[in-house]
């Protein structure tokens, strides 16, 4: 056992003494130590009721003969950040959580890792840091909350209330009205209802076989999810020590592939793109926006969930079939899923998707009537973002796919709100929101806010959106994000004038400023980057060694 190195010999005689200090015995040396990553924390739905979740993990690890050992990761809550000064940490978060993970695992060198996570960046977070790890490692996230629901029974979302704010500021709905969308868009705990980030990562977890069936779908605080909590407690006492399921040999190239095959055919949050590029980083995966921009092409969109122009919700793919459903209607095309994955259960993927049955077409649909032939998902290029860019085409309205405007652009999210809500942008535009990439914001903050206003103002079939910045998994409309290179770095994004034409073309994968390379050329001989003042030192450091979003945001190692 790799924790033999803190209980073994004489020699570690102070070791043992200070674990005997935590209540082990002598019986207890001779066990697999399983270290559990819990990220409760109080402020995040997804999160208040996680460290009841940790005592459970930890009876069901000693009842199966480990000695379980819990610590916490941090968490930011999206959208309780999101639209002020706070939202700056969110993207940074990840690589604290990645560290923590990382410090705890290897200063104590404990055998096997049980995570627990399930918001926001605390799941690709992990997954990175348990990659540093190498160790076997099982997730179980908290589990999806149920959706909420109106008087008149129609089912809302978190997005329903960020969206309801811009209705509200055009009186086109009362106080009153806006006052039941608050009171009951998040019924309960758990990652938000829809197709947001977090549920989207949970998914994929599922998908690249580090958590065990049922981990995307299965609500929160049910008996399920908890059967579920424990199962996944006991697999990683089972596995600890098994070379087979250390976390290198289940996160290959054929399981990031799966995950984003999932990906596109269940039109996840853009954010998994960037989580994704920088878990391929970390699991030494050579997979970039290129292969994504080809994978996209192939796989059928068969499972439409809100935010994405659909009142579908997580728990209603769960009564479908879940994850395993929808990996085996798109492996019906072939070679499309690599089934000889294996995942920590010890089934491949083939295995473990052969008994998994589409249990509501309507939730789930075949390759033959998808609801685009092609992934929810795509990646653009054009001179505006040679290096790529990214739209959630789930969300788009058939109206624009393709798209020509006039830029209205803003250097940051702030100035687009007041130039939103001040009426300069009008149909017809395209709102360029920059210096809000990585190094830029410094932290690529969320664009829930202006994309929401945006379509509570009913713009959204006349107005599109690009940045450098990043959006939630709630927002849909013709929203372009993670160009890159970013403003900050000098993109040609900074470049760009109001009243330029932007066009984006979603089919054809082509995001074009309509400038000649002369005069761009011009601009930037001429062109100095916007300087913003920042307080936290942590962000300092961040925007020095952050990558762009092509390369998935990740801190660089080498200067």
């Amino acid at each position: 056992m790799r924790s033999d190195i803190i209980k073994k010999g004489f020699e570690r005689a102070p070791h043992r003494s200070l674990l005997r200090a935590t209540g082990l015995t002598d019986a207890d040396f001779h066990k697999p130590f399983i270290g559990v990553a819990n990220s409760h924390v109080d402020i995040i739905p997804g999160h208040f009721y996680l460290q009841e979740y940790g005592r459970i993990a930890k009876d069901e690890i000693r009842k199966a003969g480990g000695v379980p050992f819990e610590f916490n990761t941090i968490g930011v809550d999206d959208g309780i950040a999101m639209g002020h000064e706070g939202m700056h940490y969110s993207l940074p978060s990840r690589e604290l959580i990645a560290d923590s993970i990382e410090t705890m695992m290897n200063a104590h060198r404990l055998d096997a890792l049980l995570c627990i996570p399930n918001c926001d960046k605390i799941v690709p977070g992990m997954v990175m840091g348990a990659l540093r790890v190498d160790v076997p490692t099982v997730f179980c996230s908290g589990g999806p909350m149920r959706a909420g629901h109106l008087k008149d029974g129609t089912a809302i979302d978190l997005n329903t209330a960020f969206e309801a704010v811009g209705k509200r500021a055009l009186g086109q709905i009362s106080d009153a009205e806006l006052e039941e969308i608050e009171c009951n868009a998040c019924p309960s705990g758990g990652s938000c209802s829809g197709m947001f980030t977090a549920n989207s990562m949970n998914v994929l977890c599922e998908a690249m076989g580090i958590a065990l069936p049922g981990n995307g779908t299965v609500l929160a605080l049910t008996p399920e999810r908890e059967a579920l909590l424990r199962s996944a407690a006991r697999r990683a006492v089972e596995i600890a020590g098994d070379e087979r399921f250390r976390m290198r040999n289940i996160v290959t190239a054929d399981a990031i592939h799966n995950a984003m095959v999932v990906d596109l055919a269940m039109g996840g949050s853009s954010n998994t793109v960037l989580h994704m590029l920088a878990i391929a980083r970390e699991a030494s995966v050579d997979y970039g926006l290129r292969d994504l921009q080809a994978l996209s092409r192939r796989v059928a969109h068969v499972a439409k969930i809100a935010p994405s122009l659909s009142t579908v919700h997580i728990e209603d793919v769960h009564t479908a079939g879940g994850v395993p459903a929808v990996l085996k209607e798109v492996a019906r095309r072939d070679d499309l899923v690599r089934t000889g994955a294996l995942t920590v259960t010890g089934e491949t993927v083939g295995e473990r998707i052969a008994g998994a049955e589409v249990k509501d077409r309507a939730i789930i649909r075949t390759l033959e009537a998808p609801y685009s032939p092609v992934g929810g998902l795509a990646v653009l290029f054009g001179n505006l973002a040679t290096e790529g860019a990214v739209v959630k085409t789930a969300g788009i309205q058939a109206s624009m796919r393709r798209f020509s405007g006039q830029a209205v652009c803003f250097d940051s999210q702030d100035a687009a709100l007041e130039g939103i809500k001040g009426g300069r942008v009008k149909p017809g535009h395209v709102v360029v929101i920059r210096y809000e990439g990585p190094k830029g914001g410094p932290g690529m903050v969320e664009m829930l806010a202006p994309t929401s206003m945006i379509m509570g103002m009913g713009l959204g079939e006349s107005v599109g959106l690009v940045t450098d910045g990043r959006f939630s998994g709630a927002t849909r409309g013709a929203c372009i994000g993670h160009v890159s290179p970013e403003a900050a770095e000098g993109g040609t994004i900074a470049l760009v004038k109001d009243g330029d034409t932007i066009t984006l073309d979603v089919d054809e994968r082509t995001l074009v400023l309509g400038v000649t390379e002369e005069e761009l050329a011009k601009r930037r001989a001429a062109w100095a980057p916007v300087k913003k003042a920042v307080s936290s030192s942590w962000l300092r450091r961040y925007a020095l060694l952050v990558s762009n979003a092509s390369a998935g945001a990740v801190m660089k190692t080498e200067l």
